[in-house]
């Protein structure tokens, strides 16, 4: 039993260590069941003062007898670029900066409310990393391939196009691969701690999926008008293969039981802090958390090459250039002559010269950007157009039937998605992009053509 499950029993997170300690005594005692374990904790969180004599339970009582004396921080500032940004995510960036170890902060134009710090936030920490302000999706990235066909042959082949798509990857919540993939990550090492112990077949058989919610596969056509070197292209119209993913379940239990681990471990003092709770670096559980983290890198990577490989290879194309980058991870950086702990949720890194993939929407463009190295922003920029509207409310709102018509007669053709996933429910991409001129240079743009989502409107692992 985790945190979460414990404070539905109205177990506060603070006293989540105790609470875990009592149960497990339970279990081995073997004298109740599961359900009366838990009709028993809830006991407790009702009215401890009944329980501070039992001497499995004592403990657990007094500690909720106790009231927590919450310690605050002068927060420390942080900047914003763009202006339509809701309150929330603002009062979600405010308590991120009031986090003893925080001594950096910024805020993408794309952002919305998230889990613990806001989507398109950036937080730099002393010596401590916060499972969820890297995500639920650890290492979800963008990766784009340049492909050398004519771009007419997406309209003229469209039915080899698709074809690619719909057997080159899976897309849903579990959803695996329905042959074996081997890929070199495997080759790692896959112990660096329990959880990545355990679900190594599971990632095996997911290696080259593609989830759910607001990943995608797509094609269409990149835009260069001026000689990108990076690239070692000309100016032109290409056709290029683009993605959006992570590291599926596995990167998602990673974060769940570190993120729990932190809030056990968070001194009663900072309860408030909830889904911000950290490890300290120098802890075991942190060391673990950074490996599991990095190990989740490698393999989003890898995830993303079988996806491009299998795609490609379906349409008999050949990739003559690509980019990519993470935008759900923390990295060790010097700011200010001090090594610190960045954490991008939903914020793509933008350092000098630092090439780096935007996307707009299923009917709007994806930008290939150069990062200006712009010390404020803590070198991040957006990592999209963001949400503007609630997965809930675009549902209700509207009708996917009748956005695909739309698309179709403008020349989008999108196999599956889900009604929250259309272009009315996020921001307007050219205007997020106007905002952060001074952190990203534009170099090439892509139209999207192909799309390809998760057909049910399940919602994203992040």
């Amino acid at each position: 039993m985790n945190a979460r499950q414990l404070e539905k029993l109205g177990v506060p997170r603070y006293a989540s260590k105790w609470a875990i300690e009592a149960i497990q005594q339970l279990v081995a005692e073997k004298s109740l069941s599961k359900s009366q374990i838990k009709q028993r904790i809830q006991a407790v969180a009702a009215e401890p003062a009944q329980y501070v004599g039992d001497p499995v339970l004592g403990t657990l009582a007094k500690e909720l007898q106790q009231q927590p004396i919450e310690r605050s921080f002068e927060p420390i500032p942080y900047r914003t670029w763009g202006e339509d940004i809701d309150q929330g995510s603002h009062q979600q960036m405010e308590q991120a900066c009031s986090l003893p170890a925080a001594r950096g902060a910024a805020l993408m134009p794309d952002a919305h409310i998230g889990y613990g710090l806001p989507i398109g936030g950036v937080l730099a920490l002393e010596n401590a990393v916060v499972p969820y302000a890297v995500g639920v999706d650890i290492a979800c990235r963008m990766k784009m391939s340049v492909l050398d066909m004519p771009p007419k042959s997406l309209s003229k082949n469209f039915e080899n196009y698709r074809q690619s798509l719909e057997n080159g990857t899976f897309f849903g919540i579990g959803v695996v691969q329905g042959r074996k993939v081997d890929h070199a990550v495997f080759d790692q090492d896959w112990t660096v701690t329990r959880i990545t112990r355990q679900n190594k077949d599971k990632a095996r058989r997911q290696l080259g999926t593609s989830g759910s919610g607001n990943h995608f596969v797509e094609f269409g056509t990149l835009t260069i008008t001026e000689p990108a070197a990076e690239l070692d292209l000309e100016p032109g119209t290409y056709v290029a293969l683009l993605s959006h993913s992570g590291s599926r379940g596995t990167g998602a239990s990673v974060c769940s039981t570190y993120s729990a681990i932190a809030s056990a471990n968070l001194p009663r003092e900072y309860s408030k802090f909830g889904r911000l709770a950290w490890l300290d670096m120098d802890s075991e559980e942190g060391q673990e958390y950074w490996a599991a983290m990095n190990l989740m890198g490698d393999y989003a990577a890898a995830n993303h090459d079988v996806i491009h490989k299998n795609v490609s290879s379906l349409l008999g194309a050949r990739v003559i250039a690509d980019v990519e980058n993470h935008h759900n991870f923390a990295w060790k950086e010097v700011h200010d002559g001090r090594e610190l702990i960045v954490h991008r949720k939903g914020a793509t890194p933008a350092g000098k010269g630092v090439l780096g993939v935007i996307p707009g929407s299923m009917a709007d463009p994806t930008f290939v950007v150069r990062g200006r190295g712009n010390a404020e922003s803590l070198m991040s920029a957006s990592h999209g157009a963001g949400r503007k509207m609630s997965r809930r409310a675009a549902k209700d709102k509207f009708n996917l039937r009748s956005i695909k018509g739309t698309l179709d007669k403008r020349g989008i053709r999108v196999l599956s998605a889900g009604a929250d996933e259309v272009p009315g429910a996020y921001k307007n991409i050219e205007s997020v992009m106007a905002a952060q001129s001074d952190l990203v240079e534009p170099i090439a743009r892509f139209d999207p053509k192909i799309v390809k989502m998760c057909g049910d409107g399940s919602r994203a692992e992040d």
